[in-house]
């Protein structure tokens, strides 16, 4: 076994782990990490949007993003980078954080989500299968959002800064947000335990380079099944701790926060895997990279905020309640599939002419 990949088994042992520790403490059922929902969870806070129970600021999205900063000054693999199509990384991030709100997840928690029983989690991982095939079809053929260059070291600091200012405003005047007294922004660990699982999570990912997408992505395009170990092993971890822990329920009906609306659950993570796949990685991906000084991905990461939103702003988002997204988020669904095609065909086939 390769060094890499033991490392990866490791660190998805150690991170299913804390994802079901998290849920023991105080985190919803099923959603002991999920980058998209933690997103949108401090998208409410900061009063981006109103949906009032959906609003905390989650240290762990905080930690992930320190996490990986703080491991790559030290190791010395901190470069600061970035300038290659910015907007469309911001409008790709946006869609791809509205795809995952209408499954209610991202690839973190849909794993997780299958690690509890919940079927229609499985659903969901057909369709983002076939959105990073899709994805690939388009790699493959030589598909780029352009060529990054060195920055201003400033540039990347930019966004941990950001994330040091809400830790300490969390910390210190805590009035300044919005918080939600029921549902799921109201179920959360104590603020230190989530700040310590997210530098944990994100000092793992950093140096494992753990992303479902790159791990799909590597099976489909060059038959490398090194990545996708991580992911493996986080789902066998977390299984194991919710069957001890009593949070196993296998099924489709009744699961914590999921819709059993296959055709959107489907399509929502197919955008998140053939967006996710033109932005060169998956939500929990973009973090660590915006960490370790990548601008890029730091734009991608702000396109999610906007996203998470305009996804409840606009009411795009799934609903555990009436079973699936209105129409309104159907409709999103459709036309976000449709802007990303033409996006990755322009860059794509325009391009080698």
């Amino acid at each position: 076994m390769s060094k890499e990949k033991r490392n990866l088994i490791i660190a998805g042992v150690l991170i299913g782990a804390v994802s079901v520790a998290l849920v023991a403490l105080g985190n919803p059922k099923n959603m002991g990490f999920c980058i998209a929902c933690f997103i949108r969870d401090i998208a409410g806070a900061t009063k981006l949007h109103s949906a009032a129970v959906v609003q905390y600021v989650r240290p762990e999205i905080i930690g992930l993003v320190l996490g990986a900063w703080i491991i790559s000054m030290a190791t010395g693999e901190f470069k600061s980078r970035g300038g290659s199509s910015p907007m469309l990384r911001f409008i790709i991030g946006a869609f791809v954080m509205i795809g995952a709100l209408v499954f209610l997840g991202c690839p973190f928690r849909m794993i997780l989500r299958l690690a509890g029983g919940d079927l229609n989690a499985l659903v969901a991982l057909f369709g983002f299968i076939a959105g990073i095939a899709c994805g690939c079809f388009f790699l493959s053929r030589g598909f780029s959002l352009g060529r990054y260059y060195k920055q201003n070291s400033l540039e990347g600091h930019a966004l941990p800064a950001v994330n040091i200012l809400l830790l300490v405003l969390l910390i210190a005047v805590p009035s300044v947000f919005a918080f939600s007294e029921k549902g799921p922004g109201s179920m959360h660990a104590a603020i230190l335990i989530s700040l310590a699982a997210g530098l944990i999570v994100g000092i793992l990912a950093q140096k494992t380079r753990l992303c479902m997408v790159g791990g799909i992505r590597d099976i489909i395009l060059v038959k490398d099944y090194t990545l996708i170990f991580g992911f493996i092993f986080i789902f066998v971890a977390a299984l194991i701790g919710n069957l001890i822990t009593g949070n196993f329920k296998l099924g489709f009906e009744g699961q914590p926060v999921a819709q059993t609306a296959h055709l959107w659950n489907f399509l929502g993570m197919f955008i998140v895997g053939l967006g996710s796949s033109m932005l060169g990685g998956c939500p929990l991906r973009q973090l660590i990279l915006a960490g370790e000084g990548n601008s890029d991905s730091a734009v991608a990461v702000l396109g999610m905020f906007t996203g998470a939103a305009v996804a409840h702003n606009f009411k795009l988002v799934g609903n555990a309640t009436e079973n699936g997204p209105n129409t309104y988020g159907k409709v999103a669904v459709i036309a976000i599939i449709i802007i990303l095609l033409a996006i990755a065909a322009v860059r794509t086939f325009k391009e080698e002419k």
